[in-house]
């Protein structure tokens, strides 16, 4: 994947520390995307969890990525986790959005919807993650890594990866344009706002009312 040449696109990579010239310096704070994006996953489980009152709800699909209940750590600091220890590329998280909103958009022959809550966000994280990490760079630590830091077996790691990319179609190809959008979706989480317009922003994405 090529990003843009467009100064302000590259200003706005900066800013999120996509870029290895980004003013925060190596092992310090991690880049405000990884912060950003945890705000915007915690915003759409209030949503669904909000909406539905109930986290199996009848009208929902559950996969092998819901938990029995949800963990303890917080988005932030398992979104966190994963970067200090796998040292995947900052663009991984953005491409990592980018998939999860595809494996919420696949249509199912069943009428159960897919949404993310708190008993499935931990799995999807790491998972799409892992698949990013592996599209994205040229090193990648091996799934039993990544399942020491996700906190599941490597086996368990290895049936998420699997049944991922087949929930994807092992689309895993991101456009300049898609990843521009997901930068400047996780920028305007720096503005406060509220559900009305999270909605809008979310409803930029081409993905249904269900998949979120």
């Amino acid at each position: 994947m090529e990003t843009s040449g467009n100064p302000t696109n590259s200003s706005l990579f900066q800013w999120l520390g996509l870029l290895e010239d980004s003013d925060q310096p190596p092992d310090s704070t991690p880049p405000r995307v990884i912060t950003l994006l945890a705000s915007i996953l915690e915003k759409m489980i209030q949503k669904n969890e909000k909406t539905f009152h109930t986290r199996h709800n009848k009208d929902n699909e559950i996969t092998m990525f819901h938990g029995s209940k949800a963990p303890s750590m917080s988005i932030y600091r398992y979104t966190e986790r994963i970067h200090r220890y796998a040292h995947c590329s900052p663009a991984c998280f953005v491409v990592a959005f980018d998939y999860i909103l595809r494996y919420l958009q696949r249509q199912e022959a069943t009428s159960m919807a897919r949404r993310l809550t708190s008993l499935n966000v931990h799995r999807l994280l790491i998972t799409s993650l892992l698949v990013s990490a592996k599209f994205l760079n040229r090193k990648c630590y091996n799934n039993a890594y990544y399942a020491k830091i996700g906190g599941v077996s490597t086996e368990e790691m290895n049936r998420l990866e699997r049944t991922f990319l087949f929930d994807v179609d092992f689309r895993l190809n991101i456009t300049t344009e898609n990843f521009e959008k997901h930068c400047l979706m996780l920028k305007r989480e720096t503005v406060p706002c509220d559900l009305r317009k999270l909605r809008t922003v979310l409803g930029e994405l081409t993905c249904s009312c269900q998949a979120i």
